[in-house]
């Protein structure tokens, strides 16, 4: 049995996002610019066309990419949030739904409850240094570790403050194969992205305590803590990992929203 895994190689994503993060730095540098009066600084004709070079380079490769652009699954999310996003009840789950951030890494929370509880994996913010919440209305909080449960890989998190967004958690959810559901969370370097998945069956990981679902569904590195919603809106489960599984190919793993019911009894 293939083990699951937390994050996958996306060389061909990572590359189109290295590509966007050097356009928007360029952009932002002769803003910069811009704004300060100054005129950009003449280069000379080697480097000039050391530049040059590196940007035909650049450019060819994006281009190459184009053909391929909306096969590859990580870009092809971007079109389906999009399409969710119009929705009215997927624009009031986003809201309860954060940006977990140690410093050196993120990773996706949710909240629970318009105290400020968050709901997370555990190996999103183990051995962290400082914590923060970022509610895409609301800001970004500092957060406290108050629940850890690192056999089942979840944990939750206390933000001071009150009227936070929280999703509603299912309370005995049945689990159908084919069902659709959805889920949101901050895959790649992107945030606040909707998608879309199908149930599948539940699985029994190696040294794991619970069943855990399978989804067929484009789960990335950054989903990680991501909640499940049913057609209701409930959480049914919390997004941890992925791994490979036949027949069904790459899958997306998730804790039942009972087990962490279940734990905070």
């Amino acid at each position: 049995m293939h083990k699951p895994t937390i994050e996958e190689d996306l060389t061909e994503e990572e590359f189109i996002e290295l590509v966007l993060a050097e356009q928007q730095k360029a952009l932002a540098e002769d803003r910069q610019q811009r704004i300060q009066g100054k005129k950009p600084k003449k280069q000379r004709p080697i480097v000039k066309w050391i530049i040059w070079s590196m940007a035909f380079v650049l450019f060819f490769n994006t281009f190459a990419l184009l053909f391929q652009i909306y096969t590859i699954p990580a870009i092809e999310f971007l079109k389906v949030s999009t399409r969710l996003s119009a929705q009215e009840d997927i624009q009031l789950y986003k809201k309860a739904v954060v940006e977990v951030s140690t410093g050196s890494s993120k990773g996706t929370g949710f909240a629970i409850s318009h105290d400020g509880l968050v709901v997370t994996n555990d190996h999103v913010v183990d051995n962290a240094q400082t914590l923060s919440v970022v509610f895409p209305e609301k800001g970004i909080f500092e957060a406290e570790l108050v629940e850890s449960y690192p056999e089942v890989d979840l944990a939750v998190l206390q933000v001071q403050g009150d009227d936070f967004p929280a999703l509603e958690l299912a309370q005995n959810p049945s689990f159908t194969k084919n069902e659709r559901v959805y889920f949101i969370g901050n895959p790649l370097a992107f945030t606040g992205i909707a998608n879309e998945g199908i149930l599948l069956e539940t699985t029994l990981l190696e040294d794991w305590p619970e069943t855990v679902m399978m989804m067929q569904a484009p789960v990335y590195k950054g989903n990680s803590g991501s909640p499940v919603l049913d057609e209701k809106g409930q959480v049914i489960g919390i997004i941890f990992a992925t791994m490979k599984k036949e027949p069904y190919g790459r899958v997306g793993l998730f804790v039942p929203i009972q087990v962490l019911h279940n734990l905070r009894q």
